[in-house]
């Protein structure tokens, strides 16, 4: 069998077209191959019908979380509301009784000035309780320094009080109280017995600055007598603030009290002139009363004391609870000042000088015939009427004791 050629497969599989339709293909050709040498990508250019959103992608995300944040919002805010409602109605959360307020810190404070302020708050809601008003209450109660109220759930409230520190006692009037540093005044404490001199020269119906500046003075009074290890003001039963210019303290003796002057100033000085002095005074003078340091390089014994504020008389109901507060009793003694009588001033008898009130004499040297003796005192005999007059020059500082 005869082997066919190539060119005799080819004239069997594809016959022989005419003249024309050979042209045509020619031309077909041609234009296939000038598109595909014009753009060689021309099928992967052509863009593929999409279905298009209204909002970019992003913007669609963000909406989406957006629409989620309000939706979570909004159970919260149901399941807040649902809370609410449960907790303004729910008797869980209502002070039942005073045992539901906790108190902490009182001492002189009692649990009933507690319960004035806080009682009318039985049967309420306890998260309706206006904390910040019932510290403000609280810190008025005298003894109140500082108070804090706080809310525990479900139905518990809690207070703190902080007291205040009396440094004296005050007599106001017919009243006797504490005071603190401030000037602030409280009742007298049962719980607790002090050691404090009275502060005489206050008012309680006077602003609080006021006092707080007198308080301020008999602070360095007492901060001057104690500095040193002398704690000289544990010596002292009264403190007169009357007079800021004029400090004078009622000192503690063995033989009696002496009102001691000690001026605005060097209080720890003065009142060591006292002490060192005090016992020949004793020796000098039958009935030692008071003494006037206020002037420099001279002392005058027993100062007229006539223009003394005369301090109402306290009952016996007080006198018994300041004394058991701890008031020194030379504190709560009513003490007048000696009046010379006009007849004795004017009529002195012939034989013997007139003596001068207690309150009228001084301590200056005696002059004599030969030579002044600068140790030796006694009183003036003056036969004129008492009358007030300038503090005359006396003893100089040092020259009473040997």
């Amino acid at each position: 069998m005869a082997r066919r050629s190539g060119s005799t497969i080819q004239e069997e599989l594809y016959s022989r077209p005419d003249e024309s339709a050979r042209e045509e293909l020619d031309d077909a050709r041609l234009l296939d191959l000038d598109i595909e040498k014009e753009s060689p990508f021309l099928r992967a250019q052509k863009r593929v019908p999409a279905r298009r959103s209204p909002f970019p992608r992003k913007t669609a995300t963000r909406l989406l979380w957006a629409l989620l944040a309000i939706a979570l919002a909004a159970l919260g805010a149901i399941g807040a509301a649902g809370l609410y409602q449960y907790g303004e109605h729910s008797w869980r959360f209502r002070l039942q009784s005073s045992d539901d307020i906790e108190m902490a810190g009182l001492g002189n404070v009692t649990r009933g000035q507690v319960m004035e302020v806080m009682g009318g708050d039985i049967g309420r809601n306890v998260f309706f309780i206006p904390l910040d008003q019932r510290q403000k209450q609280l810190q008025q109660i005298p003894w109140v320094a500082s108070a804090s109220v706080m809310r525990f759930s479900p139905n518990r409230i809690k207070i703190q009080i902080h007291e205040r520190t009396p440094v004296a006692f005050a007599r106001t009037g017919s009243k006797v109280l504490l005071i603190d540093a401030g000037g602030t005044l409280m009742d007298l404490s049962s719980k607790k017995k002090y050691s404090f001199p009275v502060v005489v020269g206050m008012n309680a119906g006077e602003p609080l600055s006021t006092r707080a500046a007198r308080m301020k003075i008999y602070n360095d009074l007492v901060r001057e007598l104690d500095s040193g290890g002398g704690h000289y003001s544990q010596d002292l039963s009264e403190v007169d603030l009357s007079d800021p210019e004029d400090v004078k303290v009622l000192a503690n003796d063995a033989d009696g009290e002496v009102l001691v002057h000690l001026g605005s100033s060097n209080y720890l000085d003065r009142f060591k002139i006292y002490v060192a002095h005090l016992r020949e005074w004793r020796q000098q003078f039958q009935k030692l009363e008071s003494v006037d340091l206020r002037y420099e390089r001279q002392i005058i014994v027993n100062p007229d004391l006539r223009g003394v504020e005369r301090q109402p008389a306290l009952s016996p109901a007080v006198v018994r609870a300041a004394m058991s507060a701890g008031v020194k009793p030379a504190a709560l003694v009513k003490r007048e000042p000696v009046k010379v009588p006009p007849a004795a001033a004017a009529k002195p008898a012939a034989s013997k000088p007139v003596q001068k009130t207690r309150w009228r004499k001084r301590w200056a040297p005696t002059k004599r015939a030969a030579k002044p003796a600068p140790h030796a005192v006694s009183p003036s005999t003056s036969k004129s009427p008492v009358t007030p007059q300038k503090p005359s020059p006396a003893v100089m500082k040092g020259q009473g004791t040997q």
